[in-house]
């Protein structure tokens, strides 16, 4: 029952959206698969906010957005796909590593006209863009930030799937960590899914409950370990994805922030170019596609030296000096 309302659902969708968006040929239609909500603080809002960002520079009358949300089953996922590309869509985007085999193997051969993409991968086809954060970049300096200011010596990270762009962090956050002091204990637990809130939160209570006092994790479960990491004095969190920092603004530290922006605009410009696919692209400080934030309401609690240290070897990965290799 639940398949054939969410088939329904995407014809309802598609055909009045189709109505609405018209025959205009200057007219790109962007459609997106997000696995969780567009307002999850974390992963999928990362990319709708992006999106809606790249409307509003363009114009609704050049860029026409649809999202289908909460779609992280592949069957209900893969359907929602199928009808976008039957409705005629320029770009579809299926944002989540486990959409790979179904784009790829499924859905692209049958759309060669159709641009595809998905994101954390690296495996392209002549219609499918691959993009993927170099989350291990920013989880470096953020390893490095939490093991210049931790006083118990002991950092929590709070993993979602042994998977795609959190085994990228996770990595590069403990060999940031690991770079700063040798000694510094980098405990690392996975919750075996990306949205699990209540997990999430648990783990933060074990990181914290065996003295961690700087916490990190990725995925849109980050909520669920934020809202416990901020009922705890003197102990922080480290956000990846987005900006957190108005979750908690009192605990969110720093972020490490992923411009899907820009990824999307190099895949209309490699359109108009007339390459539909085939590009595998990634999010990366030298890209200028990373970012690093610190909670301005925070950021006078980290010393002025340790910031300057974060910032040179910033510069030192955009040079390419240092290459952060996966562990």
């Amino acid at each position: 029952m639940k398949k054939f309302v969410v088939l329904l659902t995407m014809v309802l969708f598609m055909v009045f959206g189709l109505w609405t968006v018209g025959a205009d040929d200057d007219l790109i239609k962007i459609a997106v698969i997000l696995p969780s909500e567009i307002d999850d603080l974390a992963w999928s809002q990362s990319m709708h906010d992006s999106l809606r960002s790249i409307q509003e520079e363009r114009g609704e009358d050049k860029i026409h957005i649809s999202v289908g949300e909460s779609l992280y089953d592949i069957v209900d996922a893969g359907t929602a796909l199928r009808e976008y590309a039957h409705g005629g869509y320029d770009i579809v985007i299926a944002h989540g590593a486990q959409f790979q085999s179904v784009i790829i193997d499924d859905i692209a051969p049958i759309f060669p006209d159709t641009t595809f993409a998905y994101g954390t991968g690296t495996q392209t086809a002549p219609n499918v863009f691959a993009y993927e954060p170099k989350a291990h970049q920013g989880g470096y300096l953020l390893g490095m930030l939490a093991a210049h200011m931790t006083e118990s010596g002991i950092l929590g990270v709070v993993g979602p799937v042994e998977a795609g762009d959190a085994v990228r962090y996770n990595s590069g956050f403990r060999q940031g960590a690991l770079a700063v002091d040798p000694d510094v204990q980098v405990r690392i637990a996975y919750t075996g899914s990306f949205g699990d809130l209540v997990g999430a939160g648990d783990l933060a209570s074990s990181h914290i409950d065996a003295g961690a006092d700087f916490l990190t994790g990725s995925a849109q479960q980050t909520v669920g370990a934020i809202r416990v990491v901020e009922e705890v004095d003197d102990v922080y969190w480290l956000s990846t994805d987005m900006d957190q920092s108005h979750i908690a603004p009192k605990s969110v530290l720093a972020s490490q922030v992923y411009n899907f922006e820009a990824v999307v605009n190099q895949m209309l410009d490699l359109r108009e170019e007339g390459i539909i696919g085939g590009e595998h692209l990634a999010l990366s400080f030298p890209a200028g596609t990373l970012d690093l934030r610190y909670n301005e309401e925070l950021v006078d609690l980290i010393p002025e030296e340790v910031r300057a240290e974060i910032e040179e070897v910033m510069q030192q990965i955009i040079d390419g000096d240092l290459v952060i290799e996966l562990d």
